[in-house]
């Protein structure tokens, strides 16, 4: 299977990982020789309950005996679709919360980008240094990374930055902003909270002139920090939500969130302003459905407070210098780009599965299930302790 792979499947790095997947349940992955891995990525964030929960396997298996797709996004009402939208709507803070749904989370931010432009009738868009909100041509322009922009230029104009957490870059949002797009956790620059209400501080100035706040919540949300969405632990309320990833217990989703008077203004003038094929496609909205009535009816987001303190606990150790992030949105922060390097690649030959962070190289990503039990919780952290003993004891070439 792996020959195949590098053979006939496009590849998004020259050494991909390459395990043959076989199955998947619960915490665990399960290679073609039948090896379980112990997963503390959760798809990177997008298998919010773990793998095959049953209630999200129970509710596509329903609505697949119903009908699968039936019209493009918008045109007919479908029970799978309308009911996300409303139970979302009941459980955040935005006035007549009206939700597109589409395939992914950088689509939703194409959406939200055009919507921000198509309300406000402004051209400039302000985003964070070191953010990454996807790569499309769209989100990929919020970017200030070069290596990653430059070959694909050109992209879209009247991108501006400021640094995040820094009170002072505030100012540079003036009249002329259309936007300000934030992660309400930064992801790929290391997991970097904001600190000191600020994001309250930009929310209270796009107020000041005009802008609208879009807060991208594909990572931290559906639960991963604590709270539905990060931005109810620091009080703010965006003016556009965008979330993905572990919207649909694994299944691809994304969506754009604001009040009705915003965001339909997309539908008119032009009419299908913004538009998909599969965006609330029925089987996935059950899935999304499924997995937003577990997260919100359950003790799972208490209990992601209570698996974070196990966390921070267990994983103490001369090379790890730092632990940032909430919640199960966790980021070992190593000595060494070179220890990230062999504490992921040596964990997966012991069963163990960890990820790396876009920007910040001496980082190891920790976002497991939220279902991943504290006997799970231990016994990945003691694997990593024992790799992080190895690795240190390894000659200095």
């Amino acid at each position: 299977m792996k020959k195949d792979f590098l053979t006939y499947q496009a590849q998004t790095t020259p050494h991909p990982l390459g395990i043959e997947v076989e199955r998947a349940k619960g915490s665990y992955i399960y290679d073609t020789s039948g090896k379980a891995y112990l997963d503390f990525v959760a798809g990177v964030s997008a298998c919010s309950l773990g793998h095959l929960h049953p209630k999200v396997v129970d509710a596509i298996k329903e609505q697949l005996d119903l009908y699968m797709h039936v019209m493009v996004y918008g045109e007919y009402a479908q029970q799978p679709a309308i009911a996300f939208s409303k139970l979302l709507a009941e459980h955040i803070e935005i006035e007549n919360a009206t939700t597109y749904l589409v395939n992914s989370g950088t689509e939703a931010i194409e959406g939200a980008l055009k919507l921000a432009r198509r309300y406000t009738g402004r051209q400039e868009i302000i985003s964070a240094h070191s953010a990454y909100h996807g790569n499309t041509m769209g989100s990929l322009s919020l970017m200030d990374f070069e290596e990653r922009k430059k070959p694909f230029y050109p992209l879209i104009p009247d991108i501006n930055h400021l640094h995040f957490n820094a009170v002072a870059d505030i100012s540079k949002i003036t009249t002329k902003t259309a936007a300000v797009i934030l992660e309400t956790i930064q992801g790929g620059a290391g997991f970097i909270e904001p600190q000191n209400n600020y994001l309250q501080k930009v929310k209270e100035r796009c107020k000041e002139v005009g802008a609208l706040l879009i807060l991208d919540e594909i990572q931290p949300g559906f639960g991963r920090t604590g709270h539905l969405f990060a931005f109810q632990k620091y009080k703010v309320t965006p003016d556009i939500l965008v979330i993905g990833k572990g919207m649909a217990g694994g299944m691809p989703a994304g969506a754009f969130v604001a009040k009705n008077e915003i965001i339909n203004s997309l539908s008119d003038h032009p009419k299908m302003g913004h538009i998909t094929t599969f965006g609330g496609n029925a089987i996935i909205a059950a899935a999304a459905l499924a997995t937003l009535k577990e997260i919100i009816s359950s003790t799972l987001m208490q209990e992601t407070l209570e698996k974070e303190a196990l966390f921070r606990k267990l994983l103490q150790h001369s090379l790890i210098e730092e632990i940032r992030g909430t919640g199960l949105m966790l980021a070992l922060i190593v000595s060494s780009e070179e220890v990230a390097n062999d504490l992921v690649l040596k964990a997966q030959e012991e069963g163990l599965i960890l990820f790396w962070l876009l920007f910040e190289k001496r980082a190891v990503r920790i976002t497991p299930p939220l279902t991943i039990s504290d006997q799970e919780i231990r016994e990945g952290c003691k694997k990593i302790i024992q790799l992080l003993d190895e690795i240190e004891k390894k000659p200095v070439n």
